[in-house]
């Protein structure tokens, strides 16, 4: 103690300790083995491994095992086994410490604190490894501590193994279907669209089988190799016009609107042709289109899509610099990017690319309702923005379509059978970067802002689009491993053979219990889904979910959300210099919709909705959002606790919970059995404490402040905003159900 006139002496004490041998979990002895699936092999490991917890930034972290196997990276610690950590929506086959390999976006080493991009063969190995994965999650490890042959091992293994190209027949999905052919519970209601029958049956719901007709010309692709075995004409097509240049230039039927107006898509003929060929070409096609306009046909519409929308690399473009938005390594990067959000969000495109396909949507419903012609959409191979348009239509026309068995059987037959190419748009072979596009991925960001715009009109929920969208990188399911059903019935047949063994199935991403168990399956249900609404409620206008934090540009000052929170400073910068300028392009850009379009567009929007009838987004500025559960799940800063749309509906889940008990007493003193399914619905306790982006935040651990505030941190400060709240670390596994 020094004397109360005694000057304090200035402390000496220099720490020569790193900050992660500070804030450590010490590696015990215990032995953590991890769970393999069948056909799943370990390929190499590394003992001593810190994995750094992100969200932190002060360098908190814990010792483990870091594994790479033939189906994914995981990092094994003593909470790997533990069940006090279990969630109510767990994934049976990725745990929260999992990377399947085909998830692996980019890998990147630290040397002497500079990040450096890792592929092919290394001569140094780094003292850090950072994975970015294209979920968005963010892996931090040390390998300070880690043995240097294991490092070795480890970090040439992960690069190897999740960033070479590989042959098809090496993904896991082949050795799992051969390990555990029939690993599945048979349950899937969803219509796959491989048989004749399926067809004829779609035909017949939508009213199409008198002007259409289900043919089998392609049975044993002697057509094409790139159309299914099964597919619609118009019936006036002969099989010969189908077979004379490989099924191109034959309109193929998509959907029937209740009018009798037909959705169709053709493949291209080649831009590049000598005169002769074209010639004979346009002449083919100048007899299918005199054709298809005679009764019983309506009016034909033709749409180049490839000249009214985006190509598909402005698209991969616009999302690979709108995913970096949301790969945040640490707090204060998150701090010092978030005053730019408005402009770094408008830079990318990637909100105007979705606004335009809205749009181009909506176009091709007004010729078929208002205007009862039939859209043709033209596309080079008519298997990616044929696919986007073509969905978007049915969900927004057909109430089928938002259902889930009704969406999945959707895309099942546009997509899946319908050949997109999601083995090369998704690059799971890394073979080559120019194919890859995020093309299925547009399309759930579409459906998410009908879903967000009209909750009660879907069946299933946001959660739903984005455990789907999770699902692209899982290579267990067949359903987005194959580019066409003839690649996906060839490779069953050859591996059949070579293995002398009775064809194997692989598993379809529909049958959910493989991944999530009832108790988890019940959050991709939407409770508040208005299912048959009686007449006097149909005409009733929806309720609108507005999320409390500010994810779509400003178009006015009036519209702008009043509680501008972390964007304040940004948004005021924004309205003042560029509002007419670069914010006006949302609204007044050089294709906006035509005169009719707008009227039809404006006169819907002025009509109550009903529910099961036609919908149509909201396109204007700040109506297209972000989609903050998928993009912003992983970052703490970016959650509201107590807030966003899941307070809303835990409060009238409760409500519907006291119903449902009530109804319960009723029938039992009506001795009466229980209609409805009690327990479908998740009931969520003190919503006050849940984040706005569960259930994939429920046990996020506190976020902190900058360790050196920034100037963008002080002007922030005096904020009654967000961010001037800290976020309190929450258990809530004793809490909920």
């Amino acid at each position: 103690m020094l004397g109360s006139g005694a000057k304090a002496a200035k402390p000496s004490f220099v720490s020569y300790i790193s900050p992660e041998e500070i804030h450590i979990k010490e590696p015990t002895e215990k032995e953590v083995n991890p769970h393999l699936l069948p056909g799943e092999q370990l390929l190499c490991e590394a003992s001593t491994v810190y994995k750094y917890i992100q969200e932190d930034g002060s360098n908190r972290g814990t010792y483990g095992k870091l594994i790479c196997t033939n189906f994914k990276i995981a990092f094994l610690d003593d909470d790997s086994t533990s069940d006090e950590n279990e969630t109510q929506f767990k994934n049976k086959i990725i745990g929260e410490n999992d990377i399947t390999l085909q998830c692996v976006d980019q890998i990147y080493g630290v040397y002497d604190e500079k990040k450096k991009l890792l592929t092919g063969q290394l001569r140094k190995y780094p003292e850090k490894l950072i994975i970015y994965c294209k979920d968005l999650r963010v892996f931090n490890f040390c390998l300070r501590y880690t043995k240097e042959e294991e490092v070795k091992r480890i970090v040439s293994g992960i690069i190897h193994h999740s960033q070479t190209p590989k042959l098809l027949k090496r993904l896991f999905l082949f050795s799992y279907a051969s390990a555990a052919p029939n690993n599945t519970d048979g349950r899937n209601q969803t219509v796959m669209f491989d048989t004749l029958e399926d067809w004829r049956d779609e035909l017949e719901r939508t009213k199409g089988n008198v002007q259409y007709k289900a043919v089998s010309t392609n049975e044993g692709y002697k057509v094409s190799e790139k159309l299914p075995l099964y597919f619609v004409v118009p019936i006036c097509v002969s099989e010969e016009s189908i077979l004379k240049y490989e099924g191109r230039g034959i309109p193929i039927w998509c959907w029937s609107c209740h009018n009798g107006a037909a959705l169709l898509k053709m493949s291209a003929f080649p831009k590049e042709q000598d005169d002769s060929t074209s010639q004979t070409q346009k002449a083919f096609l100048d007899g299918i289109y005199r054709t298809i306009r005679k009764p019983p046909y309506e009016l034909l519409k033709t749409d180049d899509l490839s000249s009214s929308l985006p190509s598909l690399q402005e698209i991969q473009t616009a999302y690979t610099r709108f995913k970096q938005l949301f790969l945040i390594d640490n707090s204060t990067d998150f701090w010092a990017t978030d005053v730019k959000w408005f402009s770094l969000l408008e830079s990318t495109n990637w909100l105007e690319i979705i606004r335009r396909v809205l749009k181009k949507a909506i176009e091709v419903v007004e010729c078929l309702e208002r205007q009862h012609t039939n859209v043709l959409l033209i596309e080079e191979s008519a298997t990616d923005m044929c696919c986007v348009i073509s969905s978007l239509v049915q969900v927004m026309m057909d109430s089928y379509s938002r259902t889930k068995l009704g969406f999945q059987s959707l895309i099942q037959k546009e997509w899946v059978i319908g050949g997109h190419g999601f083995l090369d748009r998704c690059n799971h072979l890394h073979k080559s970067d120019k194919e890859e596009a995020p093309v299925f991925l547009l399309l759930l960001n579409c459906v998410w802002q009908l879903v967000q715009q009209y909750p009660a009109a879907f069946e299933f929920t946001e959660t739903y689009l984005t455990v789907l969208s999770d699902s692209l990188y899982v290579p267990i399911f067949s359903t987005f491993f194959f580019n066409s059903q003839h690649q996906k019935d060839t490779t069953m047949t050859g591996e059949s053979q070579k293995t002398q063994s009775s064809p194997f199935r692989f598993l379809t991403v529909w049958d959910w219990s493989v991944q999530f168990d009832l108790k988890a399956q019940a959050f991709l249900n939407n409770p508040l889904y208005a299912e048959k609404p009686k007449p006097e409620k149909s005409q009733r206008k929806t309720a609108r979910f507005k999320h409390q934090r500010q994810l779509s540009l400003p178009l006015t000052q009036t519209k702008s959300s009043p509680k501008r929170g972390f964007f304040r400073e940004e948004t005021d910068h924004l309205i003042k210099n560029i509002l007419g300028k670069r914010i006006g392009k949302f609204i007044n850009s050089s294709d906006e919709p035509p005169n009719s379009f707008r009227e039809f567009y404006d006169s819907w929007h002025s009509k109550p909705v009903d529910y099961h009838g036609l919908l149509l987004p909201r396109i204007d500025g700040p109506e297209i959002k972000v989609w903050a559960q998928r993009y912003l799940r992983w970052i703490p800063e970016a959650q509201l606790h107590g807030g966003g749309t899941i307070a809303t509906a835990a409060k009238i889940l409760d409500l519907m919970e006291e119903v449902q008990n009530l109804q319960v007493k009723m029938d039992e003193e009506h001795s009466q059995a229980v209609s409805g399914d009690i327990h479908a619905v998740p009931v969520l306790r003190n919503s006050a404490r849940l984040s706005s982006l569960f259930p994939f935040a429920l046990l996020q651990r506190q976020s902190v402040k900058p360790a050196l505030p920034t100037s963008t941190w002080k002007d922030l400060e005096d904020e009654d905003d967000l961010v001037k709240r800290d976020d309190e670390f929450v258990d809530l596994s004793s809490d909920m159900l």
